[in-house]
């Protein structure tokens, strides 16, 4: 038990892949409307990832507002 097989390495290899295929560019696409990038983290929970689409697709972006008008 003190070495790490090939079952062990797949899953932190998916685990890394997962990382850099979702995470990193969810997390630049909610920086880029104008929230924070950490919502990213919500793209790999399973039910979070929904709602995360959802509120983006729904709310309104602080990044194409102008700033110093008000609605």
């Amino acid at each position: 038990m003190d070495r790490i097989g090939m079952p062990e390495l797949i899953v932190v290899m998916a685990l890394c892949f997962s990382l850099l295929t979702v995470v990193w560019p969810t997390s630049r696409i909610c920086r880029r409307v104008g929230f924070s990038p950490w919502l990213g983290v919500l793209a790999i929970v399973p039910m979070a990832n929904i709602v995360l689409l959802w509120f983006l697709a729904l709310a309104e972006w602080p990044a194409l507002t102008p700033r110093g008008v008000d609605a």
